[in-house]
C-alpha cells in the first residue's frame, strides 16, 4: 500500500491530473478511507513541493500545476470523508486587504494550503476590515491570513485587528501577513502572528500556529 500512497506523491509533483485522480479512485475502491489517502498520499506529494519551491527547484508556475492536481484529487475524496473526518479540517480564511487588486501570491499561498489539508475560504482582493471581521465571525477559522503589495495598503491590516479586537475575536484567531512590503517586524508590530516571507514559508508557519 506504501507504493501505491507514494505513486500518488510522485503524480502530484509531476501535476499529471488525470493520472491522480485514477490512482485516487483506485485506492478508494480497495476500500483505503480518504483520510489514509489524504494524510499519506497526497499531503506528503505537496510537503516535497513546498520544499523544492524552497529550494529553487521548483518555480510558481509549476507549484500552481502541482496544487491544481491536489485540487482535483480533493474533489474525488470529499464525498468520502466522514463530517468528523471534514470537521477536524484547518480552517484558514485568506484574501487581499482593501484597496490592494493584487492577488497572485494570495491564490498560490491558497492553493498551497488546501494541498496540505487546511480547508481555504478565500475572500478575494480589496477586502475590508469589516468584511474579514465577518469572515471570522462566519467561518471560525484557524487562522486569517492577509495579503498586500502596496505600503500604503499594508497598513489595512493593522486596522483589521483592531476590528476583530472590537469585535471580541482576537483570541479566536491566529494571524498571518505576508505579500512584497510586509516584514516579520512589520507583523510583530501590529500585534500578528506569524509571517511568511513566501508562499512555502507561509504554510510551513499555519501548520507550525496549528499543530
Amino acid at each position: 500500500m506504501s507504493e501505491l500512497y507514494g505513486k500518488m506523491s510522485e503524480l502530484i509533483i509531476l501535476a499529471k491530473i488525470e493520472d491522480l485522480q485514477a490512482i485516487v479512485q483506485q485506492a478508494l475502491d480497495d476500500n483505503n478511507s480518504a483520510k489514509d489517502i489524504i494524510d499519506q498520499g497526497l499531503i506528503p506529494g505537496m510537503d516535497v513541493v513546498g520544499e523544492r519551491m524552497k529550494s529553487g527547484d521548483m518555480f510558481i508556475p509549476e507549484v500552481l500545476r502541482s496544487a491544481k492536481a491536489m485540487q482535483t484529487a480533493m474533489d474525488v475524496l470529499r464525498p468520502h470523508l466522514s463530517g468528523e473526518e471534514s470537521a477536524g479540517v484547518k480552517g484558514y480564511v485568506i484574501g487581499t486587504v482593501e484597496g490592494d487588486q493584487h492577488d497572485i501570491g494570495k491564490n498560490l499561498v491558497a492553493l498551497m494550503l488546501e494541498g496540505v489539508g487546511f480547508n481555504v475560504v478565500d475572500l478575494g482582493t480589496g477586502v475590508t476590515p469589516q468584511a474579514f471581521v465577518e469572515a471570522v465571525k462566519e467561518h471560525k477559522p484557524k487562522i486569517l491570513g492577509m495579503s498586500a503589495l502596496l505600503t500604503t495598503t499594508r497598513l489595512k491590516m493593522e486596522e483589521t485587528i483592531i476590528a476583530l479586537k472590537e469585535a471580541n475575536l482576537r483570541d479566536q484567531v491566529k494571524i498571518m501577513c505576508g505579500g512584497a512590503p510586509v516584514t516579520k517586524k512589520f507583523v510583530e508590530d501590529i500585534g500578528g502572528d506569524g509571517y511568511g516571507a513566501n508562499a512555502a514559508a507561509a504554510v510551513d508557519k499555519a501548520k507550525e500556529l496549528v499543530s
